[in-house]
């Protein structure tokens, strides 16, 4: 009588060499890797620093240049309107020319704007306006690319988080606007100045190679495991085998709209709905709070610092959440809690602090969000369309930049606005951010789910 038994098998039939983004996967972050992260949480920190610091100057020169409700809205919309574009321009030129290209570009765009805002001549509203959808474009563009750019370099088990954490960190920007004005005071040209330091980055983003995936979008392998090399400090021999990957010769709007539509609607009704639920407060909240509610500048400046901590907070409790309970549930409760905030700002604004308690549970939900909305946006795509997803989505859905700050600016009405606020006008917009967060939140229920997914198979 034969008895059969089951050997174990040895190591070297068990152990298949791991494929080079497994490796990836399998290994903790190098320091080239924490490179790439660290250098696109400073890129949008200091961009959207640039960005918040218009509404700390529209705030300063609602009084100097005497700005009625209709001009600082058009100031503070045409911001929006440069995002717009940006997204939906830098989006396509990032997986057509390269994250990195891209991310230059950005940086040199929107200082260009900010030096030549701050030579401006009093009461030049309208220069200012045109000058700030430049500023727009550069840092709508940066993050559209900068979230692609770290997805393609770090593990699929923690992508969510450390792909957030570009967005993370851009509520810091608020501080320093914050922290600047109360610096600076009155001085409107020396904030915008200041907003000219991330020039500095290009520096930086020199000795950073460009993502291993999109060179494999474009056919060039031998690029792709230079970039995988340095990104896990591995000679490139021992880099693992690339995956198969098609090379699209032109991959576009037309592939994005015959195969991609439904995240594409997805995304645009989702961005659109969470900035207007925002927005509004990063461009008009320092405005309201110093002549709605009559506190000072410099207590402003303070009230804001809070914002910018309680934003923090929030989006990195989104980008954690979303690899914990996955992102669709993330999305869903960050927005109808951001919802409740909008409703409580529209309904109990007795005073001035409990308008500001409203506003920090905004920020800390339907801002706070974004620690992980752009990243789950991009990752609706696969690699050829990546950037260009993200960015028409996410550009569409940046109308609400446009749209939130002009209808504030409608509502105040056209006069002198440090001596025409009416508190009413609070009632009518929160309620309508209230219920745009509701349609956002329901909307992302409707996404694909990606948590630890990897990227080549979405």
């Amino acid at each position: 009588m034969s008895t059969t038994t089951n050997a174990p098998a040895s190591p070297a039939a068990s152990s298949a060499p791991l494929k080079a983004y497994e490796q990836m996967d399998s290994r903790p972050l190098t320091g080239h890797q924490k490179s790439i992260i660290s250098l696109v949480i400073l890129g949008n920190v200091s961009e959207f620093f640039d960005m918040f610091l218009i509404g700390f100057v529209v705030s300063l020169l609602t009084t100097a240049w005497k700005l009625t409700g209709f001009e600082a809205g058009v100031i503070l919309a045409c911001s929006g309107l440069g995002t717009v574009i940006g997204s939906i321009l830098w989006g396509r030129l990032a997986d057509k020319f390269g994250r990195k290209h891209a991310f230059q570009w950005c940086v040199i765009c929107f200082v260009t704007f900010t030096v030549l805002s701050v030579f401006l001549p009093d009461r030049a509203w309208a220069l200012l306006a045109f000058l700030r959808i430049g500023v727009g474009v550069g840092v709508g563009g940066l993050n559209i690319t900068s979230i692609p750019y770290v997805q393609e370099f770090v593990p699929s088990k923690n992508r969510g988080m450390l792909s957030g954490l570009a967005s993370v960190f851009i509520p810091l920007g608020l501080l320093l606007g914050s922290v600047s004005q109360s610096i600076v005071g009155d001085n409107w040209r020396i904030l915008i100045a200041i907003g000219a330091l991330p020039v500095l980055l290009l520096i930086w983003l020199h000795y950073v190679p460009e993502s291993p995936r999109f060179y494999q979008t474009k056919g060039q392998d031998d690029k792709a495991r230079e970039a995988l090399a340095w990104a896990m400090e591995l000679p490139l021999d021992q880099v693992g085998e690339l995956p198969d990957v098609e090379v699209e010769k032109k991959v576009g709007y037309k592939e994005l709209f015959s195969k991609h539509m439904r995240p594409l609607v997805i995304i645009t009704i989702g961005s659109f709905c969470f900035m207007m639920g925002s927005f509004a407060i990063q461009s008009w909240g320092q405005t309201l709070l110093k002549d709605a509610f009559h506190f000072t500048p410099q207590m402003v400046a303070y009230l804001f610092m809070g914002v910018s901590v309680a934003d923090c907070i929030g989006r990195f409790g989104s980008a954690w959440l979303a690899d914990v309970i996955g992102r669709r549930w993330t999305m869903f409760i960050f927005g109808i809690v951001g919802a409740l905030g909008c409703f409580y700002a529209a309904f109990f604004h007795s005073s001035g602090w409990a308008f500001y308690i409203a506003v920090l549970i905004i920020m800390t939900f339907a801002d706070g969000a974004f620690g992980i909305l752009n990243a789950f946006g991009g990752e609706q795509f696969p690699n050829d369309v990546r950037s260009t997803g993200l960015g028409l989505g996410y550009g569409l859905g940046a109308i609400a930049k446009v749209i939130g700050p002009a209808l504030m600016g409608v509502l105040v009405g056209g006069s002198f606005v440090a001596q025409h606020i009416d508190i009413s006008v609070i009632t009518k917009a929160f309620s309508f951010f209230g219920i745009c967060l509701v349609i956002g939140a329901i909307t992302y229920l409707f996404a694909q789910e990606t948590r630890g997914k990897d990227l080549e198979s979405l």
